[in-house]
C-alpha cells in the first residue's frame, strides 16, 4: 500500500464537493475514484480502474449486498401490487390520528425490527409511507426516522448483525474468548447510537423544529407534494386503486416471516428474504391474488427498481479500494496519534474514525484495518477499554447514518421514495447535532 500523505484526501473531498453540486451520487464516486487512480499510476489507470472494478465485484461481500437489495425489491414490490401495504396502511392508518402519532409509529417500529439495518431501512420504509403520505410529511423526514433507527439502533442490541461483526473483531485484536462480553459492556458508552435514536422523537413531536433542507422539503409536503422531484422510480409506490386491500394476514405473515427467519438463520437476512419470498409467493398463488405472469414480472421490475442504489454502493465500494491503496485510513490514524492522551481518546477516536467512516463508507471493512492500530494504543495508555470500544462503534454507526453513498442511507432512501442526496442534506442537520453532543460526552467520560 502507498501512503500519498496529504494527497490521499484529495480524491474523498471531490466526490463530497462534487456531490453537493451536482446532487449526482455516482457520478461524484466515479470520478472520485477515477482521481485517484491517476493519482496511483496514471499510466495504467484503465488497467488498474478495470482490475479494481473486477475485484470489488468478486467481493463476497458485494455479491450478497447484490442479492439481498435485490430479493428485497422483489418482495416489497410483490406486497405493493397484491395489495398487502396497502392492507397494514389500512389498518395501521385508522389508529394513527395525527401527524406527531404517524412518524412515532415509525420510530417504534424501527425500535422493533432491530436484527438487521437493511431489514429496518426497507421493511419500515415500505410499511409507513403511505400513512405519512396520508399526513403530508415528506419522504426526506420519513427517510431520516427510518435511517436514524437502522445502524443506531442495530448496535445497541447484542445479537444484531452489527454486534456479531464486532464482537468478532474484538476477538481477533486481544479480547480473547471475550469479544461479545466487551461488547456488551461497551453499549451504554455507545453514545452517538443513543444519541441520534433520541432526537427521532424529538423531531417527530416537533420539539426539535425542521431545519435548512428538511424545512423545505416539509413545506414542499406541506402542498400536497410528498415526493421529491428527483424520484423517479415508481415501481415499489403504493397507490390505491379503489379496490378492496386484501387481509391484513397477507402482510402480516410475509413480514413476521422475514423477521423471524432472518433471526433463525443467524442473523442472515438473504436466507430469511428468500424463505419471506417463497412464502409470500405462495399465499400470491393460492389466493390467486395476481396472475403467474404477473407475479414474477413484478418481481423482476421490483428487482430492477433496486439497480440505481445497488450501482452507489457498488461504486461507494471502488472508491474505497482506491483509498485503501491511496493509504488514507493510516494515514489519518497516526496523524492523530500524538495528540491522543488517555483523556482525549475516547473523543480523538470517535471523531477521527467516523470522519473516515463517512469519507469512505466503510463501516465494518475499516474497523478491520482499525483496531489492531487503535486497540493496543488504548492497552498501552491503560484507557477505559468499554469506552474505547464505545467510541469506535459510535463512529462505525455515525458513518452509516450519514454518508450518503452509504448502505444504510441508499436504501432508507430508495425504500422511502427519495434520491440519497435528498436525505442525506435534510437529515445532515439532525446527524451533526447528535454527533456534536456525542463528541461532547465521549470528551467528559475520558475524565471522569
Amino acid at each position: 500500500m502507498d501512503n500519498f500523505g496529504y494527497l490521499s484526501l484529495v480524491p474523498t473531498g471531490i466526490v463530497l464537493i462534487m456531490a453537493l453540486i451536482t446532487r449526482r451520487t455516482i457520478e461524484s464516486l466515479m470520478t472520485g475514484a477515477i482521481v485517484g487512480l491517476l493519482m496511483i499510476d496514471p499510466y495504467n489507470a484503465i488497467s488498474d480502474g478495470a482490475d479494481t472494478m473486477l475485484t470489488v465485484l468478486a467481493n463476497d461481500t458485494v455479491t450478497w449486498i447484490i442479492l439481498v437489495c435485490g430479493l428485497f425489491g422483489s418482495f416489497i414490490a410483490l406486497l405493493v401490487k397484491t395489495g398487502g401495504v396497502l392492507s397494514f396502511g389500512a389498518a395501521l392508518g385508522n389508529r394513527i390520528r395525527t401527524k406527531n402519532q404517524s412518524l412515532l409509529a415509525t420510530w417504534l417500529l424501527g425500535l422493533v425490527i432491530f436484527v438487521d439495518d437493511y431489514l429496518n431501512a426497507l421493511t419500515i420504509s415500505a410499511s409507513m409511507k403511505k400513512i405519512t403520505d396520508k399526513f403530508n410529511i415528506s419522504r426526506e423526514k420519513l427517510a431520516y426516522i427510518v435511517d436514524s433507527t437502522a445502524a443506531p439502533v442495530c448496535v445497541l442490541v447484542p445479537f444484531s448483525t452489527w454486534a456479531v461483526f464486532f464482537s468478532g473483531l474484538l476477538e481477533e485484536n486481544g479480547i480473547k474468548g471475550a469479544g461479545l462480553s466487551m461488547y456488551i459492556d461497551a453499549i451504554p458508552y455507545m453514545f452517538y447510537a443513543w444519541v441520534a435514536a433520541a432526537i427521532v422523537p424529538m423531531v417527530a413531536m416537533g420539539w426539535i423544529p425542521n431545519i435548512g433542507p428538511m424545512k423545505a422539503a416539509e413545506l414542499r409536503a406541506a402542498g400536497g407534494q410528498t415526493i421529491p422531484d428527483d424520484s423517479t422510480d415508481t415501481t415499489l409506490e403504493v397507490e390505491d386503486g379503489g379496490r378492496t386491500p386484501p387481509h391484513l394476514l397477507n402482510f402480516l405473515i410475509p413480514m413476521c416471516s422475514l423477521v423471524f427467519f432472518t433471526w433463525y438463520f443467524d442473523t442472515d437476512i438473504l436466507r430469511g428474504v428468500i424463505v419471506a419470498l417463497l412464502i409470500l409467493i405462495v399465499m400470491i398463488f393460492s389466493q390467486r391474488l395476481i396472475s403467474f405472469n404477473e407475479t414474477f414480472d413484478t418481481a423482476l421490475e421490483g428487482f430492477k427498481s433496486m439497480l440505481l442504489p445497488l450501482g452507489t454502493l457498488v461504486a461507494g465500494f471502488f472508491l474505497k479500494e482506491v483509498n485503501d491503496t491511496l493509504g488514507l485510513t493510516t494515514f489519518v490514524i497516526t496523524h492523530v496519534q500524538p495528540i491522543m492522551t488517555p483523556h482525549l481518546l475516547p473523543m480523538i477516536i470517535f471523531l477521527t474514525m467516523a470522519f473516515l467512516a463517512f469519507a469512505t463508507a466503510s463501516f465494518w471493512g475499516l474497523f478491520a484495518v482499525a483496531m489492531p492500530i487503535v486497540l493496543p494504543l488504548a492497552m498501552s495508555m491503560d484507557a477505559n477499554m468499554p469506552l474505547v470500544v464505545g467510541a469506535l462503534i459510535s463512529a462505525s454507526a455515525f458513518g452509516s447514518h450519514a454518508c450518503f453513498y452509504g448502505d444504510s442511507t441508499v436504501l432508507s432512501a430508495q425504500g422511502s421514495g427519495c434520491s440519497p442526496m435528498s436525505h442525506a442534506l435534510t437529515q445532515l442537520p439532525y446527524v451533526l447535532i447528535a454527533a456534536s453532543i456525542s463528541a461532547l460526552i465521549f470528551l467528559a467520560a475520558g475524565y471522569l
